[in-house]
């Protein structure tokens, strides 16, 4: 009996978590169930869409752990999720998050801007549509309320207590009360209370108009402006102002669109868009994405949430600690409503998307899988040489997981072991170094190894994979024609042709693989030459050590540069004077030769 469907035939009554894995025991995919016997067995059972076809085809084993309730099974997930980041799950961690305005929480605090919320004790506002109204909002505030401005505290005043946006703690006594006064006054601002505020610089304008002065009227003019900008602009006003994060989310096709509106002092002030596919019940989905969305510190959470009827309302409060509303009727029931429109909508729009994106991608993979009879390979890892004649030798390593770069993963190699142009060698050397580390760390490998070059790489590649490490992952190579433009595919030992049409989106995705990885090698090359020409230049001159070196290559970056510059401007560096002098008459030496 295969021992999978033995494995299914003890799964429990009970609420937990499951883990999906691959042939390399992979942790592939974690979900939570109320019932683990019934939603495990509902993935080997019955008809499902493509891509959950395509999950269940990569399942080759799961693990289990019951908990003693469904709430306990959401967190463990969120759990999981974070730990083993399963690449068909949500993953959030590259989404875009919004800026904050921060009051520090110093002896003398600071206004800034961020994106990370943290339990710090400060105090945040937001979040704000984009950086550029958080800037004009904080660029506002440093005008009226003279905090401190500089990350650590000067010896002396600095050109912002002499324009009247610092009081100077560094060098004038400033009370704590003075302090939070400021903050108290930011704060009600923030809060709301601009409406005082403007009221009080228009007052001020029309007063310097009355004197003439008309630059500053038109100063506080453009304070006025930027309030009304920053602070008034809205989509939608409800006549409460609890922050307040609205939730919609629309499924269709096996795909889940959530749409959230953030609502604060009562105005709709921005909005996010996230999309992905579901795998199991879609509340259940819903609730995995609440989870990432505030407890991964993506989002600060508001005062309360406005969610749908579908979900449970009790279990996002106690899964969040927030208070979760499902309203009724009237304004806010609208509001939840349109959430969930927006959301139907741009779905509907990005299925055609969807579909073209999958062709390049995830449909390509496995096609290539199909011309190479070998199974789908999710992960393609691909290296390439760069050198000119032989100096300065480095190697590059590219990953793609489902078609798409996958650049967290890309790697650099300095060849260390050869000496002159020896591109077999440097492949053996750096195709070692590459999985013998993987194996040691015990990190997942590569399903595919593409080897930028001909038979010769590809045979270096495959005696390095096969014969030294007993690995058994499939390596191939990409030949290039006269016009250095992807031409053949070969694998095999001896390595021969694979036809694939021109034409075809394995072909593309090829080339694009090929064009990546060559770009990452000629770009890393370039720049340790750059590196290696500079310093060069400064080994024979007297004074001139590895700390210096780094200092003139931070200031000037280039040989080029460096020889355009004056004794004074490599003065300024940090250099000594003689040093200075000794190294520009040298520099003048090359040029003139």
């Amino acid at each position: 009996m295969d021992p999978l469907k033995e494995k299914l035939q003890l799964l429990p009554d009970q609420p937990g978590c499951y883990l999906m894995k691959n042939k390399q025991g992979g942790i592939i995919y974690v979900g939570k169930a109320k019932v683990l016997r019934n939603r495990v067995r509902s993935y080997f059972t019955g008809s499902h869409d493509k891509k959950t076809q395509r999950l269940v085809s990569e399942i080759r084993d799961f693990e289990y752990i019951v908990t003693s309730s469904d709430l306990e099974a959401l967190v463990l997930e969120q759990n999981l999720i974070k730990k083993h980041e399963p690449r068909y799950n949500i993953l959030l961690k590259d989404d875009k998050s919004y800026p904050f305005l921060k009051i520090t929480k110093e002896e003398h605090p600071r206004l800034i801007t961020t994106r990370k919320v943290k339990k710090d004790g400060a105090k945040y506002f937001g979040p704000y549509p984009n950086a550029s109204a958080a800037n004009q909002t904080k660029k506002l505030l440093d005008r009226l309320y003279p905090l401190r401005k500089c990350r650590t505290m000067p010896d002396r005043v600095c050109l912002y207590y002499h324009i009247g946006q610092c009081l100077a703690p560094c060098e004038f006594t400033v009370t704590q009360d003075q302090n939070q006064q400021m903050i108290k006054e930011i704060t009600r601002f923030l809060n709301g209370g601009h409406q005082e505020i403007k009221q009080n610089i228009e007052a001020k304008m029309y007063a310097a108009s009355e004197e003439m002065d008309f630059e500053r009227a038109k100063e506080f003019r453009d304070q006025i402006k930027h309030i009304e900008a920053v602070m008034e602009k809205q989509k939608m006003t409800l006549t409460e102002q609890t922050n307040r994060d609205v939730f919609g989310y629309y499924v269709d096709n096996g795909w889940m669109c959530v749409q959230v509106f953030f609502v604060r002092q009562g105005k709709l002030i921005e909005r996010d868009v996230s999309m992905f596919p579901v795998y199991q019940d879609p509340v259940d989905d819903f609730y995995t994405f609440l989870g990432q969305f505030y407890l991964e510190e993506h989002h600060k959470p508001p005062k309360e949430l406005f969610i749908p009827q579908e979900p449970d309302a009790q279990v996002v409060e106690e899964f969040l600690q927030i208070k979760a509303v499902q309203p009724k009727r009237g304004q806010k029931k609208e509001l939840v409503e349109l959430a969930v429109k927006n959301a139907k909508m741009a779905l509907r729009e990005k299925f055609q998307l969807i579909e073209r994106d999958e062709k390049q991608t995830v449909v390509a993979v496995e096609k290539l899988g199909q011309a190479m009879h070998i199974d789908t390979p999710h992960r393609i890892e691909a290296f390439d040489n760069s050198n000119i004649m032989g100096v300065d030798p480095v190697s590059a390593m590219v990953s793609f997981l489902d078609g798409r770069p996958d650049k967290k993963n890309y790697r650099k190699y300095k060849v260390r072991s050869v000496q002159g142009p020896d591109d077999y060698e440097s492949m053996r050397e750096v195709v070692r170094r590459r999985y013998s580390r993987l194996l040691k760390d015990e990190e997942p490998l590569p399903d595919l190894i593409v080897i930028d070059g001909g038979k010769g790489q590809i045979s270096a590649a495959q005696e390095v994979v096969e014969h030294e490490l007993g690995l058994a992952i499939p390596v191939c190579g990409l030949a290039k024609d006269d016009r250095h433009r992807t031409s053949q595919l070969m694998m095999g030992d001896p390595p021969v042709a694979i036809e694939l049409s021109r034409t075809s989106e394995e072909f593309y995705l090829l080339q694009r693989i090929q064009d990546e990885v060559h770009r990452f090698a000629i770009s890393f090359h370039r720049n340790v030459r750059k590196k290696s020409m500079f310093t060069s230049v400064l080994d024979d001159i007297e004074g001139i050590g590895e700390k210096r070196k780094r200092m003139l290559l931070k200031e000037f970056g280039s040989l080029k540069r460096l020889k355009e510059a004056s004794v004074e401007e490599i003065e300024r560096v940090g250099i000594p004077q003689p040093v200075a002098r000794s190294l520009r008459d040298r520099l003048q030496e090359d040029t003139a030769k």
